[in-house]
């Protein structure tokens, strides 16, 4: 069961569920007039994080496949965003537990690497863009903080001495006092935290 395994022990495949039961939830409550209400992303609205989450799991597919990434510049969510974010994570899913997967090379947006790195990138991904759309529509951010642990511990350490200008996120934000885990991983990623 998805939100049960200690992150110390989590599996990838595992953390990707846990961050789809994760994203699915928070979209499901996100309004029709929350859509365009703007996000820690700059100059992001909730669909256009929406958007960039359907797209970097399309992306994740193409690079599996060997095909060429999707465009960018169309609205994948169309009329129905959590009809499309619910079909998303699963078709992903799907195509991340291949059979080898786990064992392969793959060519990431990050440079070449492990399959599981391909993996651990939707996860991070998956979690910090629902505390994105939580924030911007006043849901809770306390959201598992097993798995923000986890995505903590593993982008830590991952950029080694790449600076951040060659990263996509931005300087680390301060932490306020009380900051929840996966608040504390926004910071770390470079978006600004309010704590209540």
């Amino acid at each position: 069961m998805p939100g049960t395994e200690p992150f110390a022990k989590m599996e990838s495949l595992t953390a990707f569920d846990r961050a789809a039961v994760v994203v699915t939830a928070v979209v499901a409550g996100i309004t029709d007039d929350q859509y365009g209400l703007p996000t820690p992303c700059t100059e992001w609205t909730s669909r256009s994080v929406l958007n960039h989450i359907v797209i970097g799991n399309m992306i994740a597919d193409a690079i599996v496949a060997g095909r060429a990434h999707p465009d960018r510049s169309i609205d994948r969510p169309d009329r129905d965003p959590k009809a499309t974010l619910a079909r998303s994570p699963a078709g992903t899913r799907a195509v991340l537990g291949q059979d080898g997967l786990l064992q392969r090379t793959v060519s990431t947006p990050m440079g070449e690497a492990p399959g599981p790195t391909l993996v651990h990138t939707r996860v991070a991904e998956l979690l910090v863009h629902s505390g994105d759309l939580a924030t911007a529509t006043g849901q809770a951010t306390d959201l598992d903080p097993e798995l923000a642990e986890y995505v903590m511990a593993e982008w830590s350490t991952r950029p080694g001495d790449r600076p951040r200008s060659m990263l996509p996120f931005a300087d680390p934000q301060p932490v306020p006092n009380g900051a929840c885990a996966a608040d504390r991983l926004a910071a770390y990623l470079g978006r600004p935290v309010v704590v209540a």
